[in-house]
């Protein structure tokens, strides 16, 4: 296998750079995750860089990282992006079939997704998918597939999400400084339903919640399509100030309290039960009453679902998603969040596991890998010429390398 033919995925989060990497097991079409790597992310607040410098040198190391794992270069990736800048809208395409028998091509559908691009954008900011949801054949609704289909008017609804221009630029700067080209943009949200989410789920109905550091991302599916897409400035890292406030502790403090005894279900905690902070700081020799310590985390958690609950009441989805609410992200580990998801949102509520590739690495299927194994397997190219900007010079890279495969000659 040659080195160009790897697959990265990097999530930049605000608090950690997670990578993975993966490459096609042509003998039975399977991804395999050939490595893992993180580290801190300088330079990143809220999914939007604020440090070019910081940016660079956090990148660069995690890279470092990596290539150390796979024995390997690594000099083109798929990224997320993430922020509150990302915005999602409906938007409509419209083409004629000009052909004389009237058949429904591939290049047909390009045409009428590249239709639903002329929507109106907001000034500075950049389309970064085009989501069909449905197609429409001569006014008959509800196709998901026209190709074959004869008709004179081919229609698509779709979801267009958008991204700020200048994030976007400062992006691509960084990973040009950092030596990495980038295969495509994509939305963090997207490429996590990808590793976590089954067709089931989407058909069903389901609510996908990505909890970050300092952002909560939301993506909500229904038979398979998606409705909206959101970024809500909200996150676990807004748990530990809670508690480094109300236990006037600091900051790294409060993180360990809230990993080794944090809950969001106070109920469940015994009247009197304290909390040895000389534990986590020899300096610190008082003591915190852990029921307290879960009041603080179960009032911040409820207002993040009652902010999930208000996305789906945009889409008129609040407490009707039979698959309910998936939980994913480093931020989801804590104790009694899925016993308040369902509460708050009145919901089936589970952790997302990541799923659709093979490893021997156990750490890939653990949810804070999520976004970065899923991005891996959005460039695997299955989905992504229907779903974002993907560059055809990848997949048309793949596909020479697998017909050498099975033709040598």
């Amino acid at each position: 296998m040659s080195k160009s033919d790897i697959i990265t995925g990097i999530d930049l989060g605000s608090d950690t750079i997670r990578i993975a990497v993966g490459s096609l097991m042509s003998e039975d079409d399977v991804i395999k995750i050939q490595g893992l790597a993180e580290g801190p992310s300088d330079g990143i607040n809220k999914g939007v860089i604020i440090n070019i410098e910081d940016t660079v040198s956090s990148i660069s190391a995690c890279l470092e990282r990596a290539e150390r794992v796979v024995g390997r270069p690594i000099n083109h990736a798929f990224v997320g992006i993430s922020g509150s800048h990302i915005i999602s809208q409906e938007s409509h395409g419209v083409v004629s079939i000009s052909k004389t028998d009237g058949e429904i091509k591939k290049e047909d559908v390009k045409r009428v997704l590249k239709a639903a691009e002329t929507v109106a954008t907001p000034s500075n900011y950049k389309i970064l998918h085009v989501l069909p949801r449905s197609y429409s054949v001569d006014g008959q609704p509800g196709i998901l597939n026209p190709v074959g289909m004869t008709g004179v008017r081919l229609e698509v609804d779709t979801q267009i999400i958008l991204g700020l221009s200048n994030q976007i630029r400062n992006l691509n700067r960084v990973f040009h400084r950092s030596g990495v080209d980038i295969d495509s943009h994509v939305f963090t949200v997207i490429a996590t339903a990808h590793s976590v989410l089954t067709k089931r789920q989407k058909e069903l109905g389901v609510a996908l919640v990505n909890l970050g550091s300092t952002t909560t991302s939301i993506a909500v599916y229904e038979e398979g399509d998606i409705l909206t897409a959101k970024v809500l400035p909200i996150g676990s890292r807004h748990i530990t100030n809670d508690i480094a406030i109300g236990l006037r502790v600091d900051i790294d403090l409060a993180e360990q309290v809230k990993i080794n005894h944090g809950t969001s279900l106070p109920k469940n905690i015994k009247t009197g039960e304290k909390i040895d902070l000389s534990e986590f700081d020899p300096n610190e020799k008082s003591t915190a009453s852990q029921k307290e310590v879960a009041q603080i985390i179960q009032a911040r958690a409820e207002e993040i679902f009652n902010m999930v609950n208000k996305t789906l009441d945009e889409v008129d989805r609040k407490e009707k998603l039979p698959a309910g609410v998936v939980l994913t992200g480093a931020g989801s580990k804590l104790d009694g969040l899925i016993e308040t998801a369902k509460s708050e949102c009145k919901m089936p509520a589970s952790i997302g596991t990541p799923d659709g590739f093979e490893t021997g690495i156990q750490e890939a299927f653990d949810s804070s890998y999520a976004t970065a194994t899923g991005l891996v397997l959005w460039g695997n190219g299955k989905d992504a010429l229907a779903q974002s900007n993907f560059d055809l010079s990848q997949v048309g890279k793949k596909a020479k390398n697998i017909i050498k495969k099975i033709l040598p000659y």
